[in-house]
């Protein structure tokens, strides 16, 4: 075969891509993020819409200066936005590959631990997203197989939110100084269910984990994603991750939603309590050797 033909056939088109994932009146959420200029835009609209000409000359217009993504499930016909509650179907699992890629990649493929990825997205030289088409799976499944499978396979415990938006193949990764076009491998072809994923979930983090000391003592309910902000970065903090990359995470996962200096606030805080923490620990622990001395009077 033709290299090039074989190079063409391997990287899927943003209009492909969008149509082999959603049914065409599915409602989708596209979101265009300017870091420099601090300006995020998202709409809402039908993957046959998002497909079109005049939908994908306005991204690339928008790319000149901006990042592009596609949110990977399905949203209710009267959402106006893109949190949990505007779900109406998980269509996909994913994992953000942004570390040791090769590595972590070649261990998806060939674990016996989940299907045969769909679709391989390269997003930036040696890291990937990597994605599953399923069905018949719940919301709380869904993250909770996403977050077996960081644990397993390594990559971002951010990226594992149903509401998360991924990269849209064909478009400009601009986060680094060098560009980079992203691209799309194809793979399986068949939409999987909970039973062809056969990682181990019992040992899941659970909510009343991610709560935080305040939210502890209000009335049970579902928990806010801010609190989970807090407990990831007070996790990644305690495993010994560079405070800056921990704010770019969060950034990254909520900049359209939040203040810019959230991420920074809530990182911030997070050391307090984990420096306040660790020398109450000391602490403690001075005092428990100092109590087991022998007296100097004896």
């Amino acid at each position: 075969m033709n290299p090039n033909l074989e190079s063409k056939l391997d990287s899927l088109s943003a209009p492909d891509y969008i149509l082999q994932n959603f049914e065409a009146s599915d409602r989708i959420a596209v979101l265009v993020r300017s870091r420099k200029a601090g300006e995020t835009i998202q709409r809402i609209t039908t993957a046959t819409n998002a497909a079109s000409h005049d939908f994908q000359a306005w991204l690339r217009h928008k790319n000149v200066s901006s990042d592009v993504y596609i949110g990977m499930n399905t949203l209710r016909h009267d959402a106006q936005s893109r949190t949990k509650e505007d779900i109406e179907a998980i269509r996909h699992l994913y994992l953000d590959i942004d570390r040791n890629g090769p590595t972590a990649l070649e261990a998806v493929e060939t674990s016996g631990l989940v299907p045969r990825p769909n679709y391989v997205l390269e997003t930036s030289p040696e890291k990937y997203q990597v994605v599953w088409k399923v069905e018949g799976i719940a919301q709380d499944q869904a993250e909770t197989l996403q977050r077996a499978m960081v644990r397993e396979f390594g990559g971002d415990p951010a990226a594992t939110d149903s509401t998360r938006v991924l990269r849209l193949p064909e478009f400009v990764n601009r986060k680094y100084e060098t560009e980079h076009v992203v691209r799309a491998r194809p793979g399986a072809t068949q939409t999987y269910h909970l039973e062809d994923f056969r990682l181990r979930t019992d040992l899941h983090e659970t909510p009343a984990q991610y709560r935080s000391h305040e939210a502890q003592s209000a009335p049970a309910g579902e928990i806010t994603q801010s609190e989970r902000d807090w407990a990831f970065a007070k996790r990644a903090l305690a495993r010994g991750d560079d405070p800056e990359e921990i704010i770019r995470r969060i950034a990254d996962y909520r900049g359209e939603e939040k203040h810019p200096s959230y991420a920074r606030h809530t990182v911030e805080k997070a050391q307090t309590h984990f420096q306040s923490a660790r020398r109450t620990h000391e602490v403690a622990g001075n005092a428990a050797v100092h109590s087991n001395e022998p007296s100097r009077e004896q």
